[in-house]
């Protein structure tokens, strides 16, 4: 009988650590990468355009939040507004843009707490993946 008590115990124990090993693994895929840059797809057109968001001395600032309204097609009915937060490297990237927007230039606007900056695109002239930057300053 005590064998059959000793051969329980190991089958609970080898139990134990495959659902340990399983939980592991679940939270290391939950896990996001901190320095994979997020997308933010608009679905409208072929243009992008990638963010490096920093501070007044170089500093990359994370999870500052760019915000763009973007109107498009004929007479600008279609509208569109996005917003992306940035990695731990500043970075964030727009994908999906229109190439011809209502006014020509789109002004993306980026804040974190007190600070702010912004940048202006013409996706007509720089429709292919262009990157930009935002100095972030106190209001």
């Amino acid at each position: 009988m005590t064998g059959l008590v000793h051969f329980g115990k190991r089958i609970f124990s080898a139990g134990l650590v495959i659902l340990a090993g399983s939980l592991m693994a679940a939270h290391a895929q939950q896990t996001p990468d901190p320095h994979q840059v997020p997308v933010m797809d608009g679905e409208a057109g072929p243009c992008s355009i990638g963010f490096t968001v920093t501070d007044i001395k170089g500093a990359p600032v994370y999870d500052a939040r760019i915000r763009v309204h973007i109107a498009y097609g004929f007479a600008g009915v279609r509208r569109l507004d996005l917003e992306a937060a940035t990695n731990v490297d500043g970075k964030t990237q727009f994908k999906g843009l229109p190439e011809k927007v209502k006014g020509g230039t789109l002004m993306f606007r980026a804040f974190q707490g007190k600070r702010e900056g912004s940048a202006s695109y013409d996706p007509a002239k720089n429709c292919g993946g262009q990157q930009s930057s935002i100095v972030l300053t106190e209001n």
